[in-house]
């Protein structure tokens, strides 16, 4: 893994920060090593458990480690690492200028022992700011203060002009954003760059689909059959039969699912509206709700009088069931009334 590490930046992350630590006395650079994973485990220690290993205070520890890295931006070993260090600051640049940390470190390795001395460079050199995570953002490296202002602001603008219930096609969601961006380079004026922007919101997020949208929302954070029946349908356009909701499902997200559980989620979803024997659509394509005397009863609220083929042409838009089955309802005259000119008004 070392050699890919290599490829991507232009030096050897390892030996660099092997002949930074050599400044240091032994439990400062201990400290460090365990503070950030340097050393055979890449796991990152706690500064409690430090602090328990030379019975001292997690703030004592916290000293320390502050006093190890000034000390090291003062050695003669900082000045010799400018290279690895304009090379670093090259390559998020190169990314985009604002990176989420777990996008620049993946980027640059998979190897995890390798990634904490990317980090650790990215902690100890000038160039490098970070923005913490918050409940809105995620954590992210930048160099350009001005630009990691305009894209934050940018993505809250285009958070804000979300509904709960939107999906925006990925080229359409790129389109917005760049409309709320002021004045940036043209060399991050690209698709790649402009997706990797959007990465670092956590109020907006893209659903298996390829779907942007409210991060929260159901139609993006997908949890359960229900959600990616929702999706299947919708990108289906058009009611289907629960039994083809189910295979959908599997053809399309590779996701068991068995047809009796999607039937069922799709009875208790308030998304679906069941439109014929096993066929759903969704709601918002504007479906009444009920069984076919109820859809009827809504077609001459909303037309007034109409005749008997008139009424089958409507309610076959709104529900796959037989012509048949709409004239048996409109016999019940408990319901509907046929007049002298052949047209049915409702009951009052």
């Amino acid at each position: 893994m070392t050699s890919v590490a290599a490829d991507k930046t232009g030096f050897k992350p390892k030996a660099i920060v092997k002949k930074l630590l050599t400044a240091l006395p032994e439990r400062s650079r201990i400290v460090l090593e365990s503070r950030f994973g340097l050393g055979t485990s890449p796991e990152r220690v706690t500064l409690e458990a430090i602090g328990k290993r030379y019975s001292i205070t997690r703030e004592r520890v916290r000293q320390i480690e502050n006093h190890a890295l000034a000390s090291l931006k003062k050695s003669p070993a900082f000045a010799q690492a400018e290279g690895a260090f304009n090379e670093l600051e090259r390559i998020i640049d190169s990314l985009g200028g604002i990176v989420c940390e777990e996008d620049l470190l993946d980027f640059m390795t998979k190897d995890k022992s390798m990634q904490n001395h990317i980090y650790f460079l990215l902690v100890l050199g000038d160039p490098f700011k970070y923005r913490k995570e918050d409940d809105e953002t995620n954590r992210c490296w930048y160099v350009d203060a001005e630009l990691a202002q305009k894209v934050e602001g940018a993505l809250k603008n285009l958070y804000s002009g979300l509904s709960d219930e939107d999906l925006i096609p990925e080229g359409e969601m790129i389109d917005r954003f760049l409309k709320e961006l002021q004045n940036i380079n043209d060399k991050h004026r690209n698709n790649e760059v402009l997706r990797r922007w959007l990465s670092i919101s956590k109020s907006i997020g893209k659903n298996p689909l390829g779907e942007w949208g409210q991060a929260h929302s159901q139609n993006v954070k997908t949890k359960g059959v229900r959600d990616f029946a929702y999706l299947a349908v919708k990108k289906h356009g058009s009611p289907l039969h629960f039994r083809e909701v189910a295979g959908m499902i599997e053809r399309m997200f590779n996701r068991k699912a068995h047809i009796a559980t999607t039937h069922n989620e799709l009875i208790k979803d308030p998304r679906f509206v069941l439109v014929g024997r096993g066929m759903y659509a969704l709601r918002e394509w504007g479906y009444t709700e009920g069984v076919v005397r109820d859809v009827v009863r809504e077609v001459l609220r909303k037309n007034g009088p109409l005749t008997k083929d008139q009424i089958i042409e409507k309610v076959l838009k709104e529900r796959h069931v037989k012509p048949g089955t709409i004239v048996v309802n409109l016999q019940n005259q408990k319901y509907f009334k046929r007049g002298k000119d052949a047209k049915f008004t409702l009951v009052k």
